[in-house]
């Protein structure tokens, strides 16, 4: 994978499609990685799009970042502004999942100079930072020595896969590899558990529910790919958040629950496309 040296430390990511395609720069949650949009990013890249997957901070990194790093939400929002201009990224569609949805909104309210459009799937959003149950899950990620004991029977596939874990956040069957690397970095090193303690701690809704009140404006569009019936981020918290943008429109996805690039990677891939700029190839074809 390459990786970028940002002051912040060493920031892995995965980069498809033409360099010069219209940019898509997506953002992953609490203890995934950027592989979580790997098919919505094959997909866009085939029509022509650059697509960016940046491994953050979140505890499924394999890279753990400086000891004094700001890792607080905004913190995570600066290195990602940092990253999009390290990496060339301009004019960027920014799409958002779960926690990373939150924080495509602390980009937009820190340095949105490099960001075109926002696609948020069912995320954070107001004062739901988390919602229940997973602010239990974030306080306990607070101590990650205690947390990393609570963690070890997600090595079993099973375990991992079941409603106690990420069986809660997904409608389709998760690939086994795929997840074990979501926690086996969490498992294994104490710099990327201190990485997602740093996150955890600083994480407090009334910040999220301030950040809401700026968002209108941001001046380009939005666009809300929600699954209406995910019981954590409901659509009427989607429409809520939808209604603090100017210009704003949802779409509801069908047969997904919170992770909708991986229960409807295609389909959120199709939306994104209607959304963002058209590549020149397919412009001029």
């Amino acid at each position: 994978m390459p990786e970028v040296t940002l002051p912040q430390g060493t920031v892995r990511y995965r980069e498809l499609g033409p360099p010069d395609g219209p940019v898509v720069l997506f953002v992953h949650g609490f203890l995934v990685n950027g592989s979580l949009w790997d098919e919505t990013a094959d997909a866009l890249a085939a029509r022509g799009y650059r697509t960016l997957q940046p491994d953050l901070p979140l505890g499924s990194h394999k890279v753990a970042l400086e000891p004094d790093a700001d890792l607080s939400p905004r913190g995570v929002a600066r290195l990602l502004a940092a990253f999009a201009e390290a990496v060339g990224a301009s004019d960027a569609t920014l799409v958002g999942n779960d926690t990373g949805g939150a924080l495509c909104q602390f980009l937009l309210d820190t340095d949105a100079s490099r960001i075109g459009r926002v696609v948020l799937t069912n995320c954070d959003g107001l004062t739901t930072f988390p919602p229940k149950p997973f602010g239990l899950i974030l306080g306990a990620a607070r101590h990650p020595g205690l947390f990393r004991v609570a963690m070890l029977p997600t090595r079993i596939a099973a375990v991992r896969h079941s409603p106690l874990a990420f069986g809660l956040l997904v409608n389709r069957r998760l690939d086994p590899a795929k997840s074990a690397d979501w926690v086996e970095p969490y498992l294994s090193d104490a710099g990327v558990r201190r990485d997602a303690a740093k996150l955890c701690r600083a994480v407090k809704p009334a910040d999220l529910a301030d950040v809401a009140t700026r968002l209108r404006g941001f001046d380009g569009p939005a666009l809300l790919c929600w699954a209406p019936k995910d019981r954590f981020f409901t659509i009427d918290l989607g429409r809520r958040i939808a209604a603090c943008f100017a210009d704003a429109r949802m779409v509801e996805i069908a047969d997904s629950a919170t992770f909708v690039p991986h229960d409807q990677p295609l389909r959120l891939a199709d939306e994104i496309a209607a959304f963002a700029p058209v590549p020149a190839a397919a412009a001029t074809s």
